[in-house]
C-alpha cells in the first residue's frame, strides 16, 4: 500500500515555480520608485527654496489668473455642450447632407491643434475688422478672452458630440423598441429612457474632456489672456524664479485631482443600482 501511494505521488506533476519578479514588474517598480524620488525632490526643493516674499507678492495674481482659467473652462464647456447637441443629431441623422456637414466639422476640430484654432480665430478674424464692425460682432471678437472661449467651445463641441453619439449608440436597441411598443413618443424615449443610461456611459469621457480643457487652457496665455499660466509667465518675467512655474503646476495638479475624485464620486453614486 505504501509503495502504491509513493508511486502515485511521484506521478503527480508539480506546477512549475512562478517567478514573481518578472522583467516587467521590476521595470514597473523602478518607474514608481523614480516618480516617488522626483516627488520627494520637488517637495524638498520647494521647502528649501521657500520665498515668503515671492508668495506674498504674486499669490493674489495667481488667484486672479485661476479665476480666469475656471471661468474660461466653464463657459467653454457649457457653450460646447449646447453646440454638441445639434452636431450629435446631425451625425446620427439619416440625412446625407447633415451627416457630411457634421462629419466635416468634427473631423476638422478633432484633427487640428487647439492652438492653431485659437490663433485662427484671434488673429484671423482680426483681419476682417471692418466687416465684423458692420454686422456688430467686433465688440465681441476684439476681446482676447471672448476669442478664447469661442475657440475652446468650437473645439470641445466636436469632442462632446462624439462622446454623446457613442454613449447613445451604446444603449441597447431593445430600449427604443420597448418604448415604441408602449406608444411612448421618440423624443420622450430619448429624454426619459435613453439619455439617463447614455450619460452613465458618457460620464467618464466627459470628465476626461473637462480635464483636458483645463490643461489646454494654458495656451490662452499666448493671446494675451492673463489666466493662471499668463500670470505665471508674468511673475517669472519679473522675478526670474523657477518655482513660479512649479507652483502653477501644483495648482493645475490640485484642480485636476479634485475634479477626478469628484467624477469618481458621482460615478459611484449614479451606478449604485448596478452593483450587487
Amino acid at each position: 500500500m505504501s509503495a502504491a501511494v509513493d508511486s502515485l505521488q511521484e506521478d503527480v506533476v508539480r506546477p512549475p515555480q512562478v517567478n514573481r519578479w518578472t522583467r516587467n514588474r521590476k521595470i514597473g517598480y523602478a518607474l514608481v520608485g523614480l516618480w516617488i524620488l522626483i516627488g520627494v525632490g520637488l517637495v524638498v526643493y520647494l521647502f528649501t527654496a521657500w520665498n515668503p516674499e515671492l508668495i506674498e507678492r504674486y499669490f493674489p495674481a495667481y488667484m486672479k489668473g485661476l479665476a480666469t482659467t475656471i471661468k474660461l473652462v466653464i463657459l467653454s464647456i457649457i457653450a460646447g455642450a449646447i453646440l454638441s447637441l445639434p452636431v450629435c443629431y446631425a451625425r446620427m441623422s439619416s440625412n446625407v447632407v447633415l451627416q457630411a456637414l457634421a462629419y466635416g466639422y468634427v473631423y476638422f476640430f478633432r484633427g487640428t491643434p487647439l492652438l492653431a484654432q485659437t490663433f485662427l480665430i484671434y488673429y484671423g478674424l482680426g483681419s476682417f475688422r471692418a466687416e465684423l464692425q458692420t454686422i456688430g460682432l467686433w465688440v465681441f471678437f476684439r476681446d482676447a478672452f471672448n476669442c478664447a472661449v469661442f475657440a475652446f467651445a468650437l473645439n470641445t463641441a466636436a469632442y462632446q458630440a462624439e462622446i454623446l453619439r457613442g454613449a447613445i449608440q451604446s444603449v441597447a436597441r431593445g430600449q427604443w423598441e420597448g418604448a415604441q411598443s408602449l406608444g411612448i413618443p421618440r423624443l420622450l424615449t430619448l429624454r426619459k429612457i435613453v439619455l439617463p443610461q447614455a450619460l452613465i456611459v458618457a460620464l467618464r469621457p466627459y470628465g476626461n474632456e473637462i480635464i483636458l480643457m483645463i490643461k489646454a487652457s494654458a495656451i490662452v496665455a499666448l493671446i494675451t489672456v492673463f489666466d493662471l499660466m499668463g500670470e505665471t509667465r508674468r511673475a517669472f518675467s519679473r522675478s526670474f524664479d523657477f518655482q513660479t512655474y512649479i507652483w502653477a503646476a501644483v495648482i493645475y495638479l490640485t484642480i485636476v485631482e479634485t475634479l477626478r475624485h469628484g467624477i469618481d464620486w458621482i460615478e459611484r453614486r449614479i451606478t449604485r443600482h448596478l452593483k450587487r
